[in-house]
């Protein structure tokens, strides 16, 4: 069984960003608490990455630590942040079918 845990991060408050999502996933992989961890940016937090510079350098820090980010392609359009997100080197795209599959295949979620 693959140890991989997946964070759906739509809440757009920066302390819940530095002191649960980034906190977590960043010990979860270093710990080896998980083998793969992966963040997927939905909603209002695509907005705050390119807004905070706190948020969007702790996002970029884990992410060379190897914590896998994927922004929803959606939601970046509707908040006109795509350009910025993949500027900053985030993979954004569809996130309905690879959030659903992880859902169906019965794999690791924390929602925050």
């Amino acid at each position: 069984m693959e140890e991989t845990l997946t964070i759906l991060w739509t809440n757009a408050d920066p302390i819940t960003a530095k002191l649960m999502v980034f906190m977590y996933a960043e010990n979860a992989l270093a710990r080896g608490w998980w083998k793969k961890v992966k963040i997927i940016v939905w909603g209002a937090t695509a907005k705050l990455i390119t807004e905070n510079k706190e948020v969007r350098e702790k996002l970029l820090d884990i992410k060379l630590k190897g914590v896998k980010v994927e922004a929803c392609i959606a939601c970046a359009n509707e908040l006109g942040v795509s350009e910025e997100l993949m500027a900053m080197g985030f993979l954004v795209k569809g996130m309905g079918a690879p959030l659903t599959e992880v859902i169906k295949s019965g794999g690791k979620l924390i929602t925050v």
